[in-house]
């Protein structure tokens, strides 16, 4: 159980994430989670409905037959979903982008604690309880009985222990790791109990614990994380052909709700028409991330079902400030927030849709408060700053990745810097692999487009100097840290105080949030209306 404080914790963010995720809005019938380090775009979310399953619990579902047939009422359909970003690799453990664990996390692996979307509360996945010490340094967490992974192997307090140790060690090296650095010792008390000691307290362990850095892998399988993966969730890996789809089928020993449909098939479409036309022509049942927004209306009408909220994807144009780069200069890093226009720059490349924020913090989040004024458009302001450095003409090289949101955008950016006296060049690279390599490993550019798709990820972005972005000053990340360690008033007053911080220093320019964009048959149950998670949970989905 939770403890009184920590219960008062959980029902306080969820009640914000609640009326904050409302607010943000659905309106008719995403890009994104979310989601690396967090880094890299990705398609979907979901939510955590028991209605959306088709299923039946615990072992009375064996006895039930639906109209087809199939056990617990399922399907032995294969529901077809189109996404864009496809993964580089299969283990998210070194290798960085969201596009992993949207497919693989809560789907194929499973976490101790996840996030319920519906309400915004962290709720029991394989922990089915947890108690947090008064002085919040020890969580001890009861396990679920009757759990094994894919392959048939008892999941155990032994292999949390080895999962979380793993996290810890040189085997894991993204950036996100440092979100679990504050665990001192892991301890398998018995075969179902696991106790977390921190060397002190911190508010953002148990949220980031539904995220993958919190997910459980059979100790005897992690050779070849980039090829397979065997976890203990609703779907099992079954192909994974490159350049074109990701397969899954229903685990048949699953200790939850029986997936509806038997098999996924994951297609992915670089050319955002490609996507339109598959669903049009009746080749997928569901675009995952719309990813051409000016042309919702070939879908309208009655044909399909059209799914608009919000994710936690901020479309961030970041500015690299290591010294000898043109943007080291705050000056012309302020230049360039003046210089764009964010609602013509939405208007333009995304027509219109999705939220302006002006910061790192997306309205779902306890600690949000609206930024876009810090930085309101202002050409003539951006031309005296420029003019003040003497930096008329100066080159930018702005490198962006090969994803719709990107290029489209990537153009407006252009033309406004170069209307405020900026030379910029646009290069496009290949993604994942050539922006990875080029842009977030060897910080080889002076700006970039990407959606930061991971929730709650201001503090991996902006806290680390090494990371991409280059920001991570000492003053910002004093203020995480008493974000981390304080009262839970103490986390939502630093947290904004850092987002104000961030803003204020121009350390990037947050140009819009994207929305959570899906088309579907009219049929298809249990898509999420706001992607506010890294993961796609695939189990949620069933056919009326």
């Amino acid at each position: 159980m939770m403890s009184t404080k920590t219960r008062a914790l959980v029902a306080a963010l969820a009640t914000a994430t609640l009326l904050a995720g409302c607010n943000a809005g659905a309106s008719t019938s995403p890009e994104q989670t979310p989601a690396g380090g967090g880094s890299t775009p990705a398609e979907g979310g979901g939510t955590d409905g028991d209605d959306a399953t088709g299923g039946t619990d615990g072992d009375d579902g064996a006895d039930e037959t639906g109209d087809d047939g199939t056990a617990g009422g399922g399907s032995d359909e294969t529901v077809r979903i189109g996404l864009v970003a496809e993964p580089a690799s299969l283990d998210f453990t070194t290798t960085d982008g969201a596009a992993i664990p949207q497919v693989l996390l809560d789907n194929i692996y499973e976490t101790l604690v996840t996030v319920d979307v519906e309400s915004g509360e962290i709720v029991g996945a394989l922990a089915q309880d947890w108690e947090i010490s008064e002085d919040r340094t020890e969580y001890t967490f009861t396990l679920k009985d009757g759990v094994t992974f894919s392959n048939g192997a008892e999941f155990t307090a032994e292999d949390v222990k080895f999962s979380l140790e793993r996290v810890l060690s040189d085997d894991w090296t993204v950036s996100l790791k440092s979100q679990l650095a504050v665990i001192d010792s892991v301890e398998a008390t018995d075969d179902h109990t696991v106790v977390l000691t921190l060397s002190e307290p911190n508010n953002a362990l148990l949220y980031a614990l539904t995220t993958r850095v919190g997910a459980m892998f059979d100790s005897e399988h992690v050779d070849n994380l980039a090829e397979e993966a065997i976890g203990t969730g609703p779907y099992v890996f079954t192909n994974w052909q490159r350049g074109s789809s990701i397969s899954l089928e229903r685990n048949e020993d699953y200790h939850g709700d029986a997936p509806y449909f038997q098999g996924v098939e994951i297609s992915y479409f670089r050319d955002a028409n490609a996507l339109n036309n598959a669903m049009l022509t009746d080749q997928i049942d569901v675009v995952g991330t719309v990813q051409a927004p000016e042309a919702l209306g070939e879908f309208e009408g009655g044909d399909y079902q059209i799914i608009e909220g919000t994710t936690n994807g901020e479309v961030v144009l970041s500015m690299n400030q290591e010294e000898g780069n043109p943007l080291a200069d705050k000056a012309l890093r302020e230049a360039v927030r003046y210089a764009v226009d964010n609602q013509t720059l939405m208007d333009t490349c995304w027509a219109g849709r999705g939220t302006l924020i002006g910061s790192m913090v997306p309205p779902t989040d306890p600690w949000y408060e609206d930024r876009t004024g810090d930085y309101e458009f202002d050409l003539d302001h951006a031309k005296e700053l420029i003019a003040e450095a003497g930096a008329e003409g100066q080159a930018l090289r702005l490198r962006i990745p090969t994803l719709p949101y990107a290029v489209a955008c990537g153009t407006v950016v252009e033309s406004m810097l170069e209307e405020a006296g900026f030379d910029v060049t646009v290069d496009e690279l290949e993604f994942p692999s050539a922006w990875l390599e080029t842009v977030f490993t060897n910080k080889d550019f002076d700006m970039s487009i990407v959606a930061h798709v991971e929730p709650r990820d201001m503090a991996n972005v902006f806290g680390n100097p090494d990371y991409y972005t280059t920001y991570g000053t000492e003053e910002i990340q004093a203020l995480f840290e008493e974000a981390n360690t304080g009262s839970e008033d103490e986390q939502v007053e630093k947290m904004q105080a850092a987002a104000a911080l961030i803003s204020e220093d121009a350390a990037a320019e947050f140009l819009f949030l994207l929305p959570n964009l899906m088309v579907a048959d009219p049929d298809i149950t249990g898509l999420p209306e706001n992607a506010i998670k890294e993961s796609f949970p695939l189990a949620d989905l069933a056919r009326n």
